[in-house]
């Protein structure tokens, strides 16, 4: 008699029928397994490569490179989004067997129904129906590159019209995505710090030269104010010993050059005292223009009176260094509102700057007129507020300022060397005031120079308020 297994238990026992195709199941899923692995590895590899690099290009030419190779496809590349250009251009790629696209832009708008699904961070794969000019037919993968800011662009991959990406190859390509967005993120992060630093260090260098220039600028009367002092000093020390005591009305030729000296090193302290509070002033005056505390009250001026206030001293230095001072003022020029003192200053700084730097026989002039006529105004109205624009220019001639130097002429303490024939010196501040006072007054002022007929020209242009009743 023999024993017969229970029917449950002879089922469960594969049958000879049955062998080869569990031998095939376990080779599929042995194979899935190891194409897993070999996935996962290629992954952590290229992960490794892209996160390493702080270089965005590299970072994008690794990742296209890494996909074409490791998935072996025909090629593989990745584009920037300008969202508020709406475009989309081809910053890296990596083709084996296509033609190169490299840099070429998309617009946004122009195809729709692949932009709108990647700028939802949807990925999508298709072939295309109609041949590609330059790539024929093609099965192409779409993969956004995004994160919790937002898209950052996509990768596309390409291969033969009858390839399908696999389940396996989309997470690798979104997972290569993910690793690409969180790279770029730190490689901008790295970027923005780096440029903070040269900011900051630059700003301290400025820092210290403004320190040392001002450190300079400061001493250099309170030296020759010392010195004056001093001479004064033993010139009084002497004179107080001295047996020469005759009565005041007597001529006595060492009390007279005596008396020469004296006169001399009280007007050097005059000149440096006076050189010093300008040095302080001009510094104050340009603190408060930084930090916007400059007077703001508007008072209505008539430009050529205006100006019969400010150029009498320039007429009298003009004349007696043998220049020719021109003034020309349109007659259309209609009273307007402005901050005196601003416009004063400047006008005073950019005239004190010509004199300065003009050689005798040459000439200085002072232009204002109007950019566009009045006649656009309304009649008949109490009052009107406009904006048209005044142009002032302040020319000099046998003079010229090189092009090298034009770009530094606003900063702070630069003067230009061996430019001053009167040897007058300054504080290096009063074109750096003349452009922030400009632009106090809503203004900008531009600096030219010709070499053929040496020349040097600022122009001013003003937004003005005119009022007329």
């Amino acid at each position: 008699m023999s024993i017969q297994p229970p029917n449950s238990y002879r089922s469960s026992l594969p049958s000879t029928t049955d062998s080869p195709k569990l031998d095939s199941m376990v080779e599929q899923r042995t194979s899935q397994l190891e194409q897993a692995l070999e996935f996962e590895a290629m992954l952590k590899r290229i992960t490794d490569k892209v996160r390493d690099s702080l270089d965005e290009t590299q970072i994008w030419q690794t990742a296209v490179r890494e996909l074409t190779l490791v998935l072996g496809i025909k090629g593989c590349n990745a584009s920037l989004y300008d969202l508020d250009k709406g475009t989309s251009t081809i910053c890296s790629e990596y083709a084996a067997t296509i033609p190169a696209i490299h840099g070429r832009v998309a617009k946004l708008a122009k195809f729709p129904e692949l932009y709108q699904q990647l700028l939802r961070g949807q990925y999508f794969q298709f072939c295309s129906l109609l041949p590609n000019p330059e790539r024929g037919r093609s099965a192409m993968l779409a993969c956004p590159i995004f994160d919790n800011q937002g898209v950052l662009g996509d990768l596309w991959l390409v291969h033969h019209a009858e390839y399908q990406f696999s389940e396996l190859e989309l997470r690798l390509v979104q997972q290569v995505a993910n690793q690409c967005a969180i790279a770029i993120r730190q490689a901008r992060l790295f970027q923005s710090s780096q440029a903070q630093v040269k900011e900051l260090e630059k700003l301290n260098h400025l820092k210290d030269d403004f320190l040392s220039t001002v450190s300079h600028e400061l001493r250099t009367p309170v030296s020759n104010m010392k010195m004056a002092i001093r001479m004064l000093h033993i010139s009084l020390e002497r004179y107080m010993t001295s047996e020469i005591n005759p009565p005041p009305e007597t001529p006595h030729p060492q009390r007279e050059g005596l008396e020469k000296k004296l006169t001399h090193y009280l007007q050097i302290l005059g000149a440096e005292c006076e050189r010093e509070i300008n040095l302080i002033n001009d510094l104050l005056d340009l603190q408060r223009l930084e930090n916007q505390e400059a007077p703001s009250e508007l008072d209505r001026i008539n430009l050529a009176e205006f100006m019969e206030k400010v150029l009498p001293s320039f007429r009298d230095r003009s004349h007696h260094r043998q220049q020719h001072l021109l003034i020309k003022i349109a007659d259309d020029i209609p009273d307007f509102l402005s901050e005196t003192f601003s416009l004063e200053r400047v006008i005073a700084e950019l005239l004190n700057n010509a004199c300065k730097y003009t050689p005798p026989e040459e000439s200085i002039q002072f232009k204002a007129w109007l950019e566009e006529p009045l006649e656009f105004l309304p009649p008949n109205h109490d009052a009107i507020m406009t904006r048209p624009k005044l142009w002032i220019e302040v020319k000099n001639t046998g003079v010229e300022i090189a092009q090298s130097e034009l770009d530094r002429i606003f900063d702070k303490f630069y003067r230009i060397p061996s430019a001053d024939p009167w040897k007058q010196g300054g504080t290096g501040l009063g074109l750096a005031l003349v452009k922030k006072l400009t632009e106090r007054l809503g203004g900008k002022i531009e600096v030219n120079s010709g070499s053929d007929i040496p020349f040097v020209a600022f122009t001013i242009v003003l937004p003005i308020q005119i009022f007329k009743g």
